[in-house]
């Protein structure tokens, strides 16, 4: 089962440079491999990198979509796995906040002895927290989803019908107000997280005027082997929501994803530059991905 993958849209010729400074930050991080490919009116980047063991792709395409915290990245800090965990949270917060913009200082709060929330110099979102786990561990990257605007107050039901589409899904840790806390009303979740495709994911519920929505700058890929996993997701997903070109598509809550095929990753990374454009040339020209048709277009290339 293939992860799944957040995908970030970056400023022109900003991919690559992104994946290396977020590697350097932590171990069991590398840069995967890179490659460049013709888009329209300008030359695409594409950088797939694994940071603390989360794969990520990013893509620099043009003007990159703007990024914002309606999906950040979760880094858990668990000194029962690492007895530096104090200090390297500093460490990475001093890096992460280098030209960034601090959200919520690294402090003590209710929740955490040791949590900050700061956006980096390329707008990535990411929330730094001390942990103190109890029960099943978790990874230590997790992408977070906030809901708010018109789906705040919908993480729970959201996360539900997530935890039905993926057939391993299910929840894991659920924090709902306990009352109503100013517009946000009880029983909203501060936070919670789920288990899907082999991924942790956590969600929350904001009703605060933010000014942000989900968007495609951070997308959820989904890796698919087969056309039939691209044919259930596909139909899954866009229930209710928004089918896009090229496999993207927003669920119902917003949400922007991309049901993928491995043929296309393999081309990105293994294929010579004719099999790449003749993969591409087929690829752009979809809503929902055929796989078989992508696979004949790499191997007559």
């Amino acid at each position: 089962m293939a992860v799944i993958k957040p995908h970030i849209w970056f400023d022109q010729d900003k991919a690559k440079e992104a994946a290396e400074f977020y590697t350097s930050l932590m171990p069991g991080s590398a840069v995967d491999y890179v490659n460049h490919f013709p888009g329209p009116g300008v030359e695409c980047e594409i950088v797939e990198f694994t940071l603390a063991g989360q794969p990520f792709l990013g893509i620099s395409a043009g003007q990159g979509l703007k990024i914002d915290p309606s999906i950040s990245f979760m880094i858990n800090f668990d000194p029962s796995r690492d007895p530096d965990a104090a200090k390297r949270i500093d460490e990475v917060w001093n890096k992460l906040t280098e030209g960034g913009n601090i959200m919520m200082p690294l402090d003590r709060y209710p929740f955490s002895e040791r949590y900050g929330w700061v956006a980096d110099k390329y707008g990535v979102s990411w929330q730094l927290i001390l942990t103190n786990p109890t029960g099943e561990e978790r990874p230590v990257i997790v992408p977070c989803m906030m809901f708010t605007g018109d789906v705040a107050g919908d993480a729970g039901k959201a996360m539900d019908f997530y935890c039905s589409v993926f057939k391993d899904g299910k929840r894991g840790t659920t924090a709902p107000r306990p009352e109503d806390m100013g517009p946000d009303k009880a029983g909203t979740l501060m936070y919670a997280d789920f288990y899907v495709n082999g991924t942790w994911l956590a969600a929350m519920d904001s009703a605060h005027p933010h000014g942000f929505a989900f968007s495609d700058a951070v997308s959820l890929l989904i890796p698919c082997e087969t056309q039939e996993e691209i044919d259930h997701y596909w139909s899954a997903l866009t229930e209710g929501g928004k089918p896009g070109q090229c496999g993207w598509l927003k669920d119902k809550y917003g949400v922007s994803w991309q049901v993928a095929s491995t043929v296309m990753f393999d081309a990105l990374k293994n294929g010579n530059r004719e099999q790449v454009e003749s993969v591409l040339k087929v690829f752009m020209s979809m809503t929902k991905v055929d796989a078989g048709a992508l696979q004949q277009a790499y191997d007559k290339a």
